[in-house]
């Protein structure tokens, strides 16, 4: 029995991945990604004084060891530096004029902010205690006052960040593990060989499958997103017609890998453990849990990859910060390449798991023909 079990394992390839592969991922997972701390910050620095500030936090090797300057405007405003944080170019604006150093912080980037918070809080005892020491020696210190200012999240919310990525989890959920036995249960019905026959172009079969799953997760959306504004006084501060399009683009992106999941399977355990496998990677490694910019590079560029990278990037660009079109293109673009790339792929593997079942079918037909003409003569 021992050995049978075994041999039947070794034949069993996706539990052998199950068994093998998924602690190897989760290993690799929590050992290079799960990290809560941002070492670097990337910063715009505006106003009067920003070259002084910029030459400032370079000479100061607790300030430029963790924040990336990417921009300096001397002609800039403390709106130019809201617009920054809003349009996600930058986690610390600075806004340097008169002496002092107005830190404005982005809080929808919650681990981001709360390093900055604790950054800039041990840069102003810093600068307060050089300023000491040069009046007590009956001088002047060239050092600026620091006051912050969390933008968007004033209250570090956790909520606030996490419903936006939830709903995304929950749509992909939706998309992956429900919408994955659909083809499965017609295999394991039989009912494939009706689609072989009838009318219907592999693209028109997709589409009326996961056409109930898009109106059912479409009300999931709107149901959490409204409840998460009741429940968690999260806001909504940007355009519902742009959460709309994203959501959109993102529901065609999982329910495609969906259908693709169910197209390679042949039973419904073996589809839901593919939607897993999945599934997992998403949760972890999207920006969900773990921020992007605190993960080891080599694992960081597979959050690039996971559709729920930029849905999340959407939510909370639309929910939090107010988001426009303009700052949210990039996301946008990703999951319409995505939408259309997996659902192309979907299309060409459903048309080859169909397209066997009809020479066969024929080939039946043929054989009764042969059979009847047979029996006549």
């Amino acid at each position: 029995m021992m050995l049978k079990e075994f041999q039947e394992l070794r034949r069993d390839h996706r539990t052998l991945a199950m068994l093998i592969v998924l602690p190897i991922l989760l290993l690799v997972i929590f050992g290079y990604a799960a990290n809560f701390t941002v070492d670097t910050l990337k910063v715009v620095v505006v106003g009067s004084e920003a070259s002084d500030a910029e030459d400032l936090i370079g000479d100061s090797d607790d300030l430029s060891d963790h924040l990336e300057i990417i921009d300096t405007d001397a002609d800039g405003t403390a709106d130019d530096a809201e617009e920054a944080l809003r349009d996600d170019r930058a986690d610390v604006a600075i806004v340097a004029d008169g002496g002092e150093w107005q830190v404005l912080v982005d809080g929808s980037n919650l681990f981001a902010a709360q390093s900055a918070l604790t950054l800039f809080a041990q840069a102003k005892g810093a600068f307060a205690q050089q300023a000491a020491q040069a009046q007590a020696q009956g001088q002047q210190a060239a050092v600026p006052t620091v006051e912050t200012e969390v933008l968007f999240n004033p209250d570090l919310t956790t909520s606030w960040v996490m419903i936006p990525a939830i709903i995304g989890l929950i749509l992909t959920f939706i998309g992956t593990v429900i919408t994955s036995i659909g083809l499965v249960r017609e295999r394991e019905a039989g009912t494939l060989e009706q689609l072989a026959v009838m009318p219907l172009k592999a693209s028109g079969v997709i589409l009326g499958k996961i056409t109930p799953y898009f109106l059912l997760a479409s009300f999931d959306m709107a149901l959490i997103t409204v409840l998460g504004i009741l429940l968690f006084d999260v806001p909504f501060n940007g355009s519902v017609l742009i959460f709309i399009v994203g959501a959109a683009l993102f529901l065609f992106v999982v329910l495609g890998i969906g259908v693709l999941i169910s197209s390679v399977s042949q039973t419904t355990g073996q589809a839901i453990q593919l939607a897993l496998m999945t599934l997992l990677p998403q949760i972890l490694l999207s920006g969900m849990i773990f921020p992007l910019d605190a993960m080891a590079a080599g694992v960081r560029w597979i959050g690039y990859l996971l559709p729920l990278t930029y849905f999340t990037m959407v939510s909370q660009g639309v929910m939090i910060r107010g988001a426009e079109w303009d700052a949210l293109w990039l996301p946008l673009t990703v999951l319409a390449v995505m939408a259309v790339v997996v659902f192309g792929l979907a299309v060409v593997r459903l048309r080859r798991s169909i397209s066997p079942v009809a020479p066969r079918a024929k080939r039946g037909t043929d054989v009764e023909h042969g059979q009847h003409a047979k029996a006549g003569a």
